[in-house]
């Protein structure tokens, strides 16, 4: 099943139902008006969601045009939104190029951080950004949906309450971060909002891609329409989903509608390309000792998708382009 978040004059947009091939939807307001009050009521809504989705393939209901600018992200605001950073060939490489030592708890223990989630952008809209000496890039990542999880669990029961999967840019301000993560407090303004896929799609619409909690199918990234990056989300991912949303509630419970990101994926062999310019930058900076790829300039564009062996768009594309505030 595929769902989505139509843009209205609501803050949460209107939660619709989406085809297979992402061509056609149908709103459900008699079973719920958005994704987030179905997820509340997920047990008994999904099965109704399901029936609209199969009537939707089927040509057995009345649809309209699936058009990806007019979607929101599918949580418009989220209760929560916490990133992992799963995939250590990418941590690697950026204390390597910082000359820091990995610590070997990262082997054990997953680093995650809070981010905000009041303001979650949708598929097509712009990256909004005070100045390009920021340092604005982008950061291909998978993150998934929840249901309650109850605090404590193991990873293993974990992995019932994984709901939906979406695609993320999880935007990132490079040249604000060090000053802040100085401070040992995290970081806050270099962290602006993240966007999503134009649909969150159930465990059954990914077949066989979906193994041992991860999404083995290469992350596509276009920075200006040149391929950037086709790493592949399960091959080097240290900690599955299951992994990182137990790990987010050892020491308290996660609503529904709490989404968990992956990090930046990575991988290790480095013919696969990258998810994020900073992982090119160090790169650059460990073999030649400058980094030579600049930050992302206004005009700049990113397009990040999936597909499918058959070349079918899994949630179809996050394509944005940088602007500067208004």
């Amino acid at each position: 099943m595929k769902l989505g978040t139509l843009k209205t004059r609501y803050r949460d947009g209107t939660l619709v139902v989406v085809d297979k091939q992402l061509k056609r939807y149908v709103m459900v307001p008699d079973i719920a008006l958005t994704l987030q009050a179905a997820l509340d009521d997920w047990h008994d809504i999904r099965p109704r969601l399901e029936a609209v989705y199969q009537a939707l393939n089927t040509g057995a209901c009345a649809s309209m045009p699936f058009e990806p600018e007019q979607m929101a992200a599918p949580l418009p605001r989220a209760y929560q939104w916490l990133d992992g950073s799963a995939y250590l060939s990418h941590v690697e490489r950026v204390r390597k190029a910082r000359g820091v030592p990995l610590p070997p708890s990262l082997f054990d223990d997953p680093l995650m951080y809070q981010g905000g989630s009041d303001i979650l952008l949708g598929p097509h809209d712009a990256i909004v950004a005070a100045s390009e000496d920021y340092g604005i890039d982008f950061e291909a990542e998978v993150a998934v949906i929840t249901d309650d999880v109850p605090m404590g669990g193991s990873a293993a029961d974990a992995a019932a309450h994984i709901q939906l999967v979406v695609l993320v840019n999880d935007v990132s301000l490079r040249n604000l971060i060090p000053g802040e993560l100085a401070k040992g407090f995290g970081f806050l303004h270099g962290k602006p909002a993240s966007a999503f896929s134009p649909v969150a799609v159930t465990l059954d619409e990914l077949d066989g891609a979906w193994q041992d909690n991860k999404l083995h199918r290469p992350l596509t990234v276009h920075w200006n329409n040149q391929l950037f990056g086709q790493a592949d989300a399960g091959a080097d991912m240290q900690f599955d989903f299951a992994r990182l949303i137990s790990h987010a509630a050892k020491t308290r419970c996660l609503g529904a509608g709490t989404i968990v990101g992956s990090g930046t994926v990575s991988n290790y062999d480095l013919s696969t390309g990258h998810s994020c310019l900073v992982e090119k930058r160090v790169v650059e900076i460990i073999e030649s000792g400058t980094a030579v790829t600049p930050f992302m300039r206004y005009g700049d564009r990113v397009r990040i998708e999936m597909l499918t062996p058959q070349g079918q768009s899994i949630f179809g594309a996050i394509e944005q382009v940088v602007k500067p505030c208004p």
